[in-house]
């Protein structure tokens, strides 16, 4: 009897001193370790933030059955748990770190594990998904604001990567993505797999999302219009006004030649300034093309005229 009242009090004790979950069900196994600790000591398998504060965010709602455990993301990672001694532990079976030694089919794996469906259907053949570019290039799962979901510092994340975009946007005539009214996200779905990873089949559907007025249809059609929006435009930013790839008349001038204005024309008052009428140098006067052709998406005058479908009022 004695001997069984001892193991009983021993096995009370035990289960005292038994670590507990502090966020997640199970999580006692890493949380043993990995507490507020980690904030002091970034250099500590890369830890940055707290992982604590994945509590904070919506894989630490412990009421959606649906949340993860650390082991669902990371592993059993027994080498990882059991290790004694001072010096720096392996690191757990899937990590996601810069210098990572796990693949990036099993890092993006136990991402769409979950995340998987919806707009994400096509990442393993998207644009960044054949790139190797894994879910925590972009995401940060442990941080308690994920920089890339927020459209006011979304463009940080994507501008690592496009450069180019990020002096584009910066350019006197851009879309308000530097003002933070737009995101990348406003028109880019970055886990499809449309071609230029775009929120619509086309870059005129994309565009048609905000230009309504631009869609027409229209009794007469200016074909590059309808083609695509950015034969003439440069979405991200240009040095011209409207997002113009070039000024008129040489931006018209790319197609626009021969019969009614000659492409001899050139982007300068006349020689002549009392002459302003001639077909060869009206086009140029002000640059302006777009003078007369004012309704250059697309017109609906119905008069029986010969200059009425050349999109002027």
């Amino acid at each position: 009897m004695t001997a069984c009242v001892a193991m009983l009090g021993a096995g009370q004790a035990l289960a005292k001193e038994a670590p507990k979950d502090l966020l997640l069900k199970g999580d006692a196994k890493c949380t043993g370790c990995h507490d507020e600790a980690d904030d002091s000591k970034p250099t500590m398998l890369d830890l940055k933030p707290s992982v604590l504060a994945i509590g904070k965010t919506k894989h630490g709602t412990n009421a959606d059955g649906r949340t993860p455990t650390c082991t669902d993301c990371h592993g059993e990672s027994e080498k990882h748990v059991n290790h004694k001694g001072s010096g720096k532990p392996p690191k757990p079976e899937r990590w996601y770190g810069k210098k990572s030694d796990t693949t990036v089919e099993a890092r993006n794996g136990s991402c769409l594990t979950c995340h998987q469906g919806g707009n994400r259907i096509g990442w393993q053949h998207s644009a960044h998904g054949s790139q190797d570019v894994t879910c925590s290039s972009c995401h940060q799962v442990h941080a308690a604001k994920d920089k890339v979901r927020d459209r006011q510092t979304q463009t940080e994340t994507c501008f690592t990567c496009h450069k180019e975009q990020r002096n584009q946007v910066n350019k006197p005539s851009h879309h308000p993505i530097v003002e933070g009214k737009m995101s990348c996200s406003s028109c880019h779905n970055v886990h499809g797999d449309n071609p230029k990873q775009l929120i619509k089949a086309t870059t005129n559907e994309t565009c048609y999302t905000c230009h309504m007025e631009k869609r027409g249809p229209f009794i007469h059609n200016h074909e590059p219009v309808s083609e695509d929006c950015s034969i003439c435009h440069q979405p991200h930013g240009t040095t011209i006004a409207n997002l113009l790839k070039s000024r008129p008349p040489f931006l018209c001038q790319d197609c626009h030649s021969g019969t009614n204005h000659h492409r001899s024309q050139v982007g300068a008052l006349p020689a002549n300034a009392g002459n302003v009428t001639g077909r060869d140098i009206i086009g140029t006067v002000g640059r302006g093309c777009l003078n007369c052709h004012t309704n250059i998406h697309g017109g609906n005058s119905t008069e029986e005229s010969a200059q009425s479908g050349r999109f002027r009022r």
